[in-house]
C-alpha cells in the first residue's frame, strides 16, 4: 500500500506538466505587435467632423449635428461656444454637461461621433482597394495595408513609401513589406499621422 501510495505521488506532478501544452509563441507576430504598438489613447476631434449632442428630455436641445468648424469651435444651444478639436467626445460630454448645469437641474448629455472627416490617411497605388480612409484609432502602415485589402499581384512590395508633411515640407519614409513581414527591421510599421499618402508602386 506505501509503494502505491508512493507511485502516486510520483506520478500526479509528471501528469499535471504533462496535461500543459507549451505556450506556442510567433516570433515575427509577437515583434510586429511591439513595432507598431496601438496606443489606447481615445480619439481627439478636429476640424470637419460632425458631433450629435442629446439632451435627454430636452425636445429643443436632442440630436442636434454640430460641425466643428476650421478653427476647432462648435457651438451648441445655452453653450455657447466650445474648443472642440484636440478632445475627446468624453472631454466635450463633460464640457457641454457642467455649462448646461446653469439652465438646467441634472442635464443628462450624450455626444457622439457621427462622421469622422478630420483624421484621414490616403493608400494609393498596386493595392486591391485604393481609396482615403478615416483614422478612428491609431494606425500603422501593415494595418492601412490590411484596410486597402492588401497588395495585389503586380505590387512592387520593397519599394513601398509614406509622403508625410512636415514643416510645409514633403517627406518619404521607406517601408519593405518583404523585411516586415518576415520580422525583420519593424521600426518601418511606423504609426501614421493624419494626413499621410502611402505610395504602392
Amino acid at each position: 500500500m506505501r509503494r502505491f501510495l508512493l507511485a502516486l505521488i510520483c506520478i500526479a506532478p509528471a501528469a499535471a506538466v504533462w496535461g500543459q501544452q507549451p505556450a506556442q509563441r510567433d516570433p515575427t507576430s509577437a515583434a510586429m505587435a511591439g513595432a507598431g504598438q496601438i496606443s489606447d489613447q481615445p480619439y481627439h476631434v478636429g476640424p470637419e467632423d460632425v458631433l450629435e449632442i442629446s439632451v435627454w428630455k430636452e425636445d429643443t436641445l436632442s440630436k442636434k449635428e454640430v460641425l466643428v468648424r476650421p478653427d476647432g469651435g462648435i457651438s451648441f444651444p445655452l453653450v455657447g461656444d466650445i474648443q472642440a478639436s484636440g478632445h475627446s467626445v468624453a472631454d466635450i460630454q463633460r464640457e457641454v454637461t457642467k455649462r448646461l448645469q446653469k439652465f438646467i437641474p441634472d442635464p443628462v448629455v450624450s455626444v457622439a461621433m457621427t462622421r469622422i472627416l478630420y483624421q484621414r490617411i490616403y493608400v494609393i497605388g498596386k493595392v486591391n482597394k485604393p481609396g482615403e480612409f478615416s483614422m478612428t484609432r491609431p494606425i500603422d502602415v501593415l494595418q492601412a495595408l490590411a484596410m486597402a485589402g492588401g497588395l495585389n499581384p503586380f505590387a512592387a512590395a520593397n519599394d513601398i513609401k509614406i509622403v508625410r508633411r512636415e514643416k510645409g515640407k514633403s517627406v518619404t519614409l521607406p517601408f519593405r513589406y518583404n523585411q516586415v513581414e518576415h520580422g525583420d527591421h519593424l521600426e518601418q510599421n511606423v504609426l501614421l499621422e493624419p494626413g499621410d499618402v502611402l505610395v504602392v508602386p
